[in-house]
Order: C-alpha cells, then sequence, then structure tokens
C-alpha cells in the first residue's frame, strides 16, 4: 500500500482553481447552469460537501469532463482521510512468496 503524505486537493479545490478562476465563472453561474442550488457549490468549492456521482456527472457534462475525474478527486481525499483516521491496519493473509 503506499502512503500519500499530503493531503490531496479537494474537487472543491480542483473546481475553483481548475475551472471557475480561469474560465472567470462564479459559483452562482456555475449553480445555475448546472440546476444546482448555490449552497451546494459553495459547500463543494470551500470543502465542506462531497461530490456525489449527480453532482459529478453535471460537472462532467458542464466542463466537457468525465465524471471519473470529479469522483476519484473525492475518492482520493476520502482515502486519505481514512488512513489518517485508523490507528492500526491489519496484516496480510496473503503469504509472501519467495
Amino acid at each position: 500500500m503506499v502512503s500519500m503524505r499530503r493531503n490531496p486537493t479537494t474537487p472543491g479545490g480542483i473546481l475553483r482553481e481548475e475551472f471557475l478562476v480561469p474560465l472567470g465563472i462564479t459559483q452562482k453561474q456555475l449553480a445555475d447552469h448546472i440546476g444546482s442550488d448555490f449552497k451546494v457549490i459553495n459547500r463543494t468549492v470551500n470543502g465542506k460537501a462531497q461530490i456525489t456521482p449527480k453532482m459529478a456527472i453535471k460537472l462532467g457534462a458542464a466542463f466537457s469532463t468525465s465524471p471519473d475525474f470529479w469522483l476519484n478527486a473525492q475518492k482520493a481525499v476520502d482515502i486519505f482521510t481514512a488512513s489518517r483516521e485508523m490507528k492500526r491496519l491489519p496484516k496480510s493473509l496473503l503469504k509472501k512468496v519467495g
């Protein structure tokens, strides 16, 4: 298992820094465009809401990316967070070959 040393960028951070800011789009404009509540976009951008499959589909359509792009970013954050919360991992059940 490979451990990450730094906290991965949140999907909201990616949304803000790679899409909204460079394209000059406000959170309100995005919310209106994809048919979402502004509060949901704002919480996502501020790292307080996770990307759901439905939101991933909407963002993928709006920015010509795949829904997997957004879900993988969320998964990276989730795995990092979970790994930091776990105190001890079980040993592998597979015997080492060699």
